[in-house]
Parts: structure tokens; sequence; C-alpha cells
């Protein structure tokens, strides 16, 4: 029966640790002679286990630039690049997803 007067608890909490960043937008605007493909998107999520054991934390900016480049095939690089982030914790490790929107253009 005390199980059951946990559960809201232990969801309340849950629902209470996880932060969303304010997405960043970079100045990269789209140059001459280059040509729209389209909007893209790419994420990639880290993990700090006990707090101080990265998996996939220090690459993840990198992987989810690439896999939204990745999404229009022959792009060579993104413009008007919009980075956000989200957070969650868990017990035994924190988490770190990123997301990537931006144009992709080709020269």
């Amino acid at each position: 029966m005390k199980v059951l007067k946990l559960v809201p608890v232990l969801a309340l909490m849950g629902l209470a640790t996880a932060c969303q960043g304010v997405p960043l937008q970079t100045d990269s605007p789209v140059q001459s002679g280059e040509t729209v493909i389209g909007e893209v998107e790419g994420s990639s999520t880290g993990i700090m286990l006990l707090g101080f054991i990265p998996i996939g934390q220090n690459q993840r900016f990198q992987v989810a630039y690439d896999r939204a480049l990745a999404g229009a095939p022959g792009a060579t690089r993104l413009a008007n690049v919009r980075i956000s982030e989200n957070w969650f914790w868990a017990y035994v490790l924190n988490g770190y997803s990123t997301t990537i929107h931006g144009t992709a253009v080709k020269r």
C-alpha cells in the first residue's frame, strides 16, 4: 500500500528534474554562390554516469551537426544554425541531449 503512495511522489520528482536550454541562433547566413537544399535537423545524447564518467558526452555537438548535414545529400555546410539542449537526471546518471536545426547549403 505504501508503494502506491510513493508512485505520485516519484512521478512529480521525475517531472521536476528535467530542464531545457534556450535555443542558440548563430549568425551564419547563406552566402552568395551557395544553393539552399532545405531545412535539416540532427540530435545526439551524451550521459554522465555517476556524475563523472562521460559516455558520448564530448562528441555530441559534432555528432548532432553531422547527422543534420547527412539529412541533405550533397550539402557542404549548415547556415542559420540553431542549437537547443535538453537535460534529464536519473538516480545514477545525467543526460544531455543536443539538437541542431539549420539550413543545408552547398557550394
